[in-house]
């Protein structure tokens, strides 16, 4: 197909045959598994995808790629292609009672991170995520306390999943060609949550505060929730900056800012 990639679908076509033999070795699917794979495109994943014998939803909003997708496997049966966006789709209707989904994706960087937290609405009902992103996005997605990348999107992320790195992809893997380099990352929803926020609005907004100015300290960033003595009592250093201290230290925050505002 001489598909034109689309400026305002943030298209970006995966070509690069190494890469799509990491990403299925990486995945390891089985002929037993639900899959669903956002943004298809050109179906480069699609096609070795179901021939692993999957059972395989795809969502895609370019109508275009929908008719080639369409007449493109069109023999094939344990495919549903939904002409739709990601972002307004309700992902856990496609899953069967006691069916967990795993989800794979080449996303459109400028949707990116609230396709990732709509999609972690329907965390109880998928199993794993394996996603293209911009490598930034990645790094600061898994990265670790005290690091310059750890902020907001790392600790929501890791409060809702283990998440990791597995692998850069460069830009030349992609047509047109990107300005940014790539990775790969993965992500399994927690079954049960390791620690557990009272409010996870009141956690957003305790999180966001205190990282909107990262080189301020605990004790002046988080000042309309908190004395500096209330931050000592939970066993938390005043003095230190949003990035130093830790998801659970900062479930310890919200919870106590939820008891105060109860």
């Amino acid at each position: 197909m001489n598909h034109k990639p689309r400026k305002r679908f943030g298209q970006n076509f995966l070509h690069d045959h190494t890469i799509i033999s990491q990403i299925l070795a990486s995945i390891m699917a089985t002929p037993d598994q639900h899959w669903v794979e956002i943004g298809p495109g050109l179906g480069v994943l699609t096609e070795p995808l179901l021939k692993k014998g999957i059972s395989l939803d795809v969502i895609e909003l370019d109508r275009d790629l929908v008719n080639f997708l369409t007449q493109k496997f069109k023999d094939c049966t344990k495919l549903r292609i939904h002409s739709c966006d990601a972002l307004d789709f309700n992902f856990a209707e496609l899953s069967r009672e006691g069916e967990g989904l795993h989800i794979i994706g080449n996303l459109p960087y400028n949707i990116s991170t609230p396709l990732l937290f709509h999609l972690l609405e329907s965390a109880e009902r998928i199993e794993d995520m394996h996603f293209m992103l911009q490598k930034e996005v990645v790094e600061r997605m898994c990265a670790e306390p005290g690091s310059k990348k750890y902020g907001r999107l790392s600790i929501m992320i890791q409060y809702l999943c283990e998440a990791e790195l597995l692998f850069y992809v460069p830009p030349e893997s992609f047509n047109p060609v990107p300005r940014v380099m790539s990775a790969i990352v993965k992500l399994i929803p927690y079954k049960e949550l390791p620690v557990e926020v009272s409010s996870l609005t009141d956690f957003n907004k305790l999180v966001t505060q205190a990282f909107s100015q990262r080189r301020k300290t605990l004790r002046n960033s988080l000042k309309n929730f908190f004395s500096e003595q209330e931050i000592i009592d939970l066993a938390i250093d005043p003095a230190v900056r949003a990035e130093s201290i830790s998801l659970r230290d900062y479930v310890k925050l919200s919870n106590q800012y939820s008891e105060k505002t109860e």
